[in-house]
């Protein structure tokens, strides 16, 4: 009986030691081996139980990115991976993941954090490289929002085929000026007022007739923020370097009836340079 006894105590000190191995590994939760009978279950055979509750009310798309805090466990309690050790969160579009991951972020709210135990074939199905088995995941999700919406023409001065009115997941500002992603920015500074700015653009109406482009001349355009219309001094301001958005702006955002065109105008904008 004593030797059982000390040969149970090697194995749990083994087990152990290679679960701290990694001075940076985060404990294992005590129910990682298997779902708890609380768990909440999908019809794919994906376990969850919410940790910290939250009071947000809508959920991520399943193309959304997300912004989360995560740690990975196999079932044996080893730390495989983690958002911690870095200190800082992360973000990826939810539909590149696993299956597992997809299905369950989007059970969750911002502010929310859940545990899930993936089974293998939600997971990475016996990838090669990759954990095995079932995995428990730790998730904390942060934030999400919707991807840039793809540009549908390499020809920058077609009009796009939602010039006549901005789609529903476009963003809007008090003024009334209404705007969309079309390609996220490398910079992280943005324009202010009075700023020089560098961009290529192309204008419409909304019945699709383009005014002004900058792409047939071959040369971006620059100019002072404060002095062209409303729209743009309040639209540009909110882009970065290396971005472009398309903005649907309101008369009297516009040229307000003074100008070489009228009524409401389109415009997709590309900021190259804060000079």
């Amino acid at each position: 009986m004593p030797r059982m006894i000390a040969i149970v105590l090697w194995a749990m000190v083994a087990l152990a030691l290679a679960q701290t191995s990694d001075p940076k590994a985060v404990p294992a939760p005590e129910d990682v081996a298997a779902p708890p009978a609380d768990a909440e279950k999908t019809a794919s055979g994906l376990a969850s139980k919410v940790l910290t509750p939250s009071k947000g009310t809508t959920h991520p798309a399943k193309s959304d990115l997300v912004t989360v805090h995560y740690t990975g466990w196999t079932t044996d309690g080893k730390n495989f991976d983690s958002s911690l050790k870095g200190g800082k969160p992360v973000t990826f579009p939810l539909d590149k993941v696993i299956a597992g991951w997809t299905e369950g972020v989007q059970l969750m709210v911002a502010g929310e954090k859940r545990r899930f135990w993936i089974p293998e074939e939600l997971a990475y199905k016996g990838k090669t490289g990759r954990p095995a088995g079932m995995l428990v995941f730790d998730v904390e999700l942060i934030s999400f929002k919707a991807p840039p919406a793809k540009e549908t023409s390499s020809d920058p001065t077609k009009a796009p085929g939602d010039v006549q009115r901005a789609p529903a997941d476009a963003k809007r500002t008090g003024s009334g000026l209404s705007y969309k992603i079309l390609r996220a920015g490398t910079g992280t500074e943005h324009p202010e007022a009075t700023s020089s700015v560098t961009v290529h653009y192309s204008g419409w109406t909304r019945d699709g007739k383009l005014f002004d482009s900058s792409y047939p001349r071959h040369e971006p355009a620059t100019f002072k923020l404060n002095r062209v219309i409303p729209g743009w001094t309040e639209g540009l301001q909110l882009m970065v370097e290396g971005e472009k958005r398309r903005f649907w702006i309101p008369e009297e955002l516009a040229y307000a009836g003074q100008g070489p065109v009228s009524g409401d105008l389109v415009f997709d904008v590309e900021l190259i340079k804060i000079n």
